[in-house]
């Protein structure tokens, strides 16, 4: 986390003119409906509980949000240092609360290859079903949109709008939800037909899971405020202006506002200062202001429940203006297939690539 702060406070001034706020984002799908009840903006709150810490304030920051009228998705890591008990599943969910998977085992890992993923995605199955999830977000924002139809999901929320300070920093250009088709490849070898996913541990459990139905897409649901870690950890910034201006522009284009705060950097009064934490106080900042500058304009929806919306528009997710890409390799590359894979995905996606070898 040091580090990656101080990179990015390096770098932050070259990134001025896209971040927070990429105007390009701005452009409503084709034959965008609107949000449902005729509201002006959507509202999302989102949470990755990355520890043992984190997993203690939970109730906390759920009884803070309902005193203050929101709703919002828990995101837990199912095999990490630190277990998700049935009793807070539930008790999450009988507040009117959402549980998404969040990665496996948050390790960085989940995409070194297509055969891994493939089978770290049995696991993951397992407990979107056994936790009675609909989504899924994977760690430090790590992604391979196309493999994600390996997950029994309706939506995934591993992707944003705009943040170079990522790890992966391409950003989807958008404020607004939109629909991933399975490629028309993939239905013809599966045409929607089950998988049969045993579950982890089976062997020790003396059972299986039974099989999960593929689907032809999932919502995809960028973040488009700035994650709380960005900005107070890695940019050390003292109060929630960041955010405050973002909604702001999101509201004026009609856009989703989504954020995703980790509840191990939050501070609650009562608890010891310290620089892996920010005062509780800059989210209700952030809710605050949302009820006062805008209430009665926003939808506020679980992320399931955009999901269930989304679905039945599919929303195409809008053309976003392709980059000039340099490519330099020390090999021929009319035999690297590495780097023909890469040039050849890049150029798919409408991007100018130029390989020099």
């Amino acid at each position: 986390m040091a580090m990656r702060g101080a990179l990015a406070r390096r770098q932050r001034g070259k990134y001025q003119d896209v971040w927070p706020i990429n105007e390009a984002a701005a452009r409503p799908p084709a034959g965008w409906p609107g949000w449902p009840g005729g509201k002006k903006f959507a509202f999302v709150l989102t949470h990755d509980v990355e520890g043992p810490d984190g997993l203690e304030k939970c109730r906390q920051l759920m009884q803070l949000e309902k005193e203050l009228g929101f709703r919002s998705s828990f995101n837990f890591i199912p095999e990490a240092n630190y277990a998700v008990s049935r009793q807070l599943r539930e008790e999450l969910a009988g507040d009117g609360f959402e549980v998404g998977v969040h990665d496996l085992h948050h390790d960085g890992k989940l995409f070194q290859s297509r055969e891994g993923f493939s089978e770290n995605a049995r696991w993951i199955n397992h407990y979107l079903k056994e936790w009675g999830a609909k989504g899924f977000r994977s760690g430090f924002m790590l992604r391979q949109m196309d493999w994600l139809h390996d997950l029994d999901i309706q939506y995934d929320a591993s992707t944003f709008d705009t943040d170079p300070f990522e790890p992966q920093p391409d950003g989807v250009g958008t404020i607004f939800p939109f629909w991933v088709p399975v490629a028309e490849s993939r239905n013809a070898v599966d045409g929607g037909q089950r998988i049969e996913v045993p579950g982890p541990r089976a062997k020790d459990r003396g059972q299986e899971t039974e099989g999960f139905t593929s689907r032809r897409g999932y919502v995809e649901l960028p973040y488009t405020l700035a994650q709380d870690s960005t900005l107070f950890m890695s940019l050390r910034e003292r109060t929630s202006g960041i955010w405050l201006r973002k909604l702001d522009w999101i509201v004026e284009h009609g856009g989703m506002a989504l954020v995703d705060v980790h509840p191990d950097y939050l501070r609650f009064p009562g608890e010891v200062e310290s620089p892996r934490t920010y005062p509780v106080e800059r989210y209700v900042e952030l809710l605050e202001y949302v009820r006062h500058h805008h209430g009665g304009a926003y939808w506020q929806p679980l992320p399931r429940e955009m999901a269930e919306f989304c679905a039945g528009i599919r929303p195409p997710r809008p053309n976003v203006p392709g980059r000039r890409i340099g490519m330099i390799t020390y090999s021929a590359y009319e035999r690297d297939n590495r780097v023909i894979r890469y040039a050849q995905t890049l150029a798919a996606r409408g991007d100018t690539v130029e390989v020099i070898s």
